[in-house]
């Protein structure tokens, strides 16, 4: 009862705020709102300036951060609120006033039981950035190393798990009341967001993300990523050493510091693909904020909260499907989705097979640098839950980074496409793993598996047969198996196995 009252104190407060910036419009996803709607009508400001993905986004920027990190999911979300709104919510930037410096060292001090002037030597009073749930600070350690300090801003767990429950609560009951909107499974997508903010909440989480990038690509020539100081590394704060560099997104100010930016595009491509493919572990927050360029042209990744990772098989999947679309055949893109179990059973191929006709002539018809790959896999995903697909989470994470990366890369030069760029490396790993070499090696690999587990089989049987009390086993439900037919069946059952 008191959640209740409580978050129906929130919707007021919620729907004032759209309502000043005009951005009413997501409540109409649920037709028994309508009636509240009509009478809210006479606090909208009709007069907000903007697409209505812009309003909403200053809006959700002025209701704090869990409605920020709600944006940025819902530029995920094509299917739910359409392609426009979509992608200016993907312009939400994660961005707050800054939270004074004695805090975050009253902060530090209660963590490492020491005070800050034992563990640095120098602690800047003005943060050099300020998001959502934490803040970075320029310090000098004790030992006169140049780092970087992220820390989690003051009371940032308590506010996110008050606003998470009250998405859930609002997910819970858009279900009840408009059945038909449990398709786009709203609690489902709640929950996977409470899951990733309170992960990016645990800064060891992040430290440990970023070691794991840097083992993944510390070969990758011309990328670097920022060592994390462990020493220095809690719960609520973590420690990089500190990088320097130009904006990516300022070609101009690159060509005057002596930086290639077609250089910086074949490293990002590179290096995108590698994450995605080779390693199946990504950066899915790599926008132009996120990243700087050395003197020399080296891409430095920074802010490691948001990583997005793919199995194999997903991977294996992904290429399958940008495969089909490139050559046109969307029947392979249909045996993919079926195969990997994200369309059930009983829907129409033939029709899927259709859609994806309808969404790949229009694109692939173009210049290939006007072709956005993101945008792609956004339409045929936004498409899929149309066919009862269930939600992949990390699809969609992909996608919005694919978006992202695109971007980057048309900042630098708009006249190439990033994908142009690593079409090889994407070429020499589809033979490595969808040709007959892979299908031969998988081949081998089940045969490998199946000798494995022949020894434990034989075991088994000879277990069974030496039991003085078996003199027959159940053939079906109308008779009994003589023993003496026995190694006839298990002969069998072993030539399945090694077959």
């Amino acid at each position: 009862m008191l959640r209740t009252l409580r978050n129906l104190r929130r919707v007021a407060g919620t729907a004032f705020c759209l309502a000043r910036h005009n951005a009413l419009f997501p409540f109409e996803l649920v037709p028994q709102a309508r009636p509240l709607l009509a009478l809210a009508d006479i606090f909208v400001d009709k007069s907000a300036p903007g697409r209505p993905g812009e309003r909403l986004a200053r809006a959700l920027q002025e209701l704090g951060p869990a409605f920020i990190k709600l944006g940025q999911s819902l530029a995920t979300r094509a299917d739910l609120l359409g392609a426009t709104i979509a992608r200016d919510l993907s312009t939400l930037h994660d961005q707050l006033p800054p939270f004074p410096a004695a805090q975050a060292r009253a902060l530090l001090e209660s963590e490492l039981e020491q005070p800050v002037g034992r563990l640095f030597s120098a602690f800047s009073d003005v943060p050099v950035a300020a998001a959502s749930i934490a803040q970075v600070h320029l310090a000098v350690t004790a030992d006169g190393r140049e780092v970087a300090v992220k820390v989690l801003r003051p009371g940032i767990e308590e506010l996110m798990e008050r606003d998470l429950d009250f998405f859930l609560w609002l997910a819970q009951w858009a279900e009840r009341l408009h059945p038909p909107l449990r398709r786009y499974r709203p609690v489902e997508a709640v929950r996977f967001l409470a899951r990733s903010t309170r992960r990016e909440m645990d800064l060891r989480l992040e430290a440990s993300a970023a070691a794991e990038f840097a083992q993944n690509c510390e070969q990758d020539e011309g990328f670097k990523v920022p060592a994390v100081d462990w020493r220095l590394t809690g719960r609520r704060f973590v420690t990089f050493e500190r990088v320097e560099g130009l904006p990516a997104d300022e070609p101009d100010r690159l060509v005057a510091a002596g930086v290639d930016p077609d250089r910086v595009l074949e490293i990002a491509a590179r290096v995108f693909f590698n994450q995605v493919f080779r390693d199946g572990f990504f950066h899915a927050d790599m926008h132009p904020g996120n990243m700087v360029i050395a003197s020399d042209g080296t891409i430095i990744a920074m802010d490691f909260g948001i990583m997005g990772r793919l199995d194999l098989a997903t991977r294996r999947h992904l290429a399958e499907m940008l495969l089909g679309f490139l050559q046109r055949d969307y029947g392979r893109v249909t045996d993919v989705f079926f195969r990997a179990g994200f369309l059930p059973p009983h829907q129409d191929r033939a029709a899927f097979t259709q859609a994806c006709r309808a969404i790949g002539e229009p694109i692939l018809g173009l210049p290939l640098d006007e072709i956005s790959f993101g945008r792609l896999l956004g339409q045929l995903l936004a498409m899929a839950e149309e066919f009862e697909m269930e939600t992949q989470p990390q699809l969609l994470l992909l996608q919005k980074t694919m978006v992202v990366a695109e971007g980057v890369g048309r900042g630098l030069n708009p006249r190439v496409n990033i994908w142009q760029l690593a079409q090889p490396l994407v070429e020499s790993w589809m033979r490595t793993h969808l040709g007959p070499e892979a299908q031969a090696r998988e081949a081998l690999r089940d045969g490998a598996d199946a000798l494995r587990r022949l020894p434990a089989l034989v075991r088994r049987a000879e277990g069974f047969l030496e039991k003085p009390s078996v003199v027959a086993v159940r053939a079906g439900p109308t008779g009994w198996l003589p023993l003496w037919l026995l190694p006839f069946v298990l002969g069998i059952l072993l030539g399945l196995v090694l077959g």
